[in-house]
């Protein structure tokens, strides 16, 4: 995962969530809401956290978030996370969302973030992060 603000390439690996920004999302001068980019990071982070932790987790924290451009209406929006570490019951997820305009090949970042998330039971209490063997 890239650590630069610069228009680095995007991940080589295949995006957790894919969507296309819709005017609904959008403010009146036709910018994303960064509300609507966040909740696309969040869905991303929880779909990689639920499979490192075998089951259900929740967002605790969000560090460092940088909304480094802006995202268009009719914009693809890719969002890619690496599992950067594992505790007892915590996980925590680089996050970055790139953008595609419609009809162009070149992708841009244009947010970051490290998302913590904690494995949680059935009861919504911590339990400990299962490992794979």
């Amino acid at each position: 995962m890239t650590v630069d603000d610069g228009d680095a390439r995007a991940p080589g690996y295949m995006p957790m969530v894919r969507a296309i920004a819709m005017p609904a999302d959008a403010n009146a001068d036709g910018d994303i809401f960064g509300g609507w980019l966040m909740s696309q990071m969040d869905l991303a982070a929880g779909n990689l956290a639920a499979r490192a932790a075998h089951g259900r987790s929740a967002t605790v924290a969000v560090d460092g978030m940088s909304f480094i451009r802006p995202v268009k209406v009719g914009d693809e929006v890719s969002v890619y996370c690496e599992l950067l570490s594992t505790g007892r019951t915590s996980l925590k997820i680089a996050v970055e969302a790139w953008r595609r305009a419609r009809g162009e090949t070149a992708e841009q970042r244009v947010t970051k973030a490290v998302f913590t998330f904690v494995a949680i039971d059935s009861d919504g209490k911590p339990r400990p992060v299962r490992k794979t063997t």
